[in-house]
């Protein structure tokens, strides 16, 4: 219970079908926050909406786990030139390991989560799916999950609407029936930004920005750590008006290489290949998949290339320019709404 209302909500719904529950809630931030889940206002949140359920409510506190899984990685990425989703490496290593461990040590069948997203069992197997709601789908920060983690997973609300998630909530007069959807990553504080929280991290130095094309400087860039492959903002148009896009990042020689829309396009991404996670099964060499590369993006046509110490996916059209560390997420072509798994671009 994250102290919003999707997991105030599944908490409910579940009360409701009669199922012995008890509400956990994480500490995993000690630190400024006040623009995700991790504030001691959103604890107080969980802890009181527990209460007017009639559960127990615990906490646990993860947060040494939290800051060598998450934290610490995030940002070594950032120094080395690529963009990492603390959100997936989050549900990765803690909520979706560590909690899911602890859950079974306490002898729970089962951890339910507010994510919009579906488990179904068909044949003894497991299928992750997309959310009801298309524009609150979760599914992609859920595509690491296997068959192990699927068979004690429950998402209540991810048959629902957020509206319905809201009219249950107000219904049930839930404190947080009306509280905002947290957007950010939590232990950034909107004071200071992803700027403060990593300058007090890394030294962030300033960079050239160069055409990839001519070579000719372009421009400047603050901090070369705070740039991401396939940015646009601040990197200003080409002599014909057409704007630029980061196409690479080089942080040992502090330059940025950038691009009009048509030379940054790419067709093919290369994935870590330790990386890569299976719902149930891998795709075959020369499988054909949908790839999505953002928690809202488009998904695309792909196809996956398996064979070999490297695999990739290669996409049916030309694309905008996928980070080094982005996750791409990989649904069925015949069911777009079932996941496959995903891998992390390389």
């Amino acid at each position: 219970m994250s102290g919003g209302v999707d997991s105030s909500v599944a908490a409910a719904l579940l009360v409701e079908a009669g199922h012995d529950v008890i509400g956990a809630t994480l500490k995993l931030w000690g630190g400024p926050s006040d623009s995700g889940c991790c504030s001691v206002a959103d604890v107080d949140d969980a802890r009181r909406v527990a209460q007017q359920l009639g559960i127990a409510h615990h906490v646990f506190d993860l947060s040494e786990e939290f800051e060598a899984a998450v934290v610490t990685p995030y940002v070594a990425a950032h120094a080395a030139a690529r963009t990492p989703n603390p959100c997936i490496e989050c549900n990765r290593h803690i909520k979706f390991d560590r909690l899911l461990a602890r859950a079974r040590r306490m002898g729970f069948d089962a951890l339910a989560t507010g994510h919009h997203a579906r488990v179904e069992r068909h044949a003894g197997r497991f299928r992750l799916l997309r959310g009801v709601d298309a524009a609150k789908d979760q599914s992609y920060v859920l595509s690491m999950l296997g068959q192990d983690q699927l068979s004690s997973v429950v998402l209540p609300v991810g048959a629902l609407t957020k509206d319905e998630v809201r009219a249950h909530a107000a219904g049930l007069g839930l404190r947080t029936a009306g509280k905002p959807d947290s957007q950010d990553v939590c232990f950034i504080a909107s004071t200071d930004g992803r700027r403060g929280f990593l300058g007090r991290r890394l030294s962030l130095r300033p960079g050239r920005v160069v055409d990839a094309l001519s070579g000719a400087e372009v421009g400047a860039v603050d901090a070369v750590e705070l740039v991401t492959v396939g940015q646009r903002r601040g990197m200003g148009h080409d002599p014909a008006g057409a704007r630029r896009y980061v196409v690479a990042v080089d942080p040992a020689a502090r330059r940025v290489l950038v691009a009009g829309a048509a030379a940054a396009s790419i067709g093919r991404v290369a994935l870590v290949p330790d990386s890569l996670a299976w719902v149930d099964g891998p795709l075959g060499h020369g499988a054909r998949a949908v790839a999505q590369v953002s928690a809202h993006g488009r998904p695309a046509a792909c196809i996956f290339e398996g064979d070999g110490t490297q695999p990739a996916i290669v996409f049916g059209a030309a694309q905008r320019p996928v980070a080094p560390g982005q996750t791409i997420a990989l649904y069925a072509l015949d069911d777009p709404a079932a996941v496959v798994g995903s891998g992390i671009a390389a």
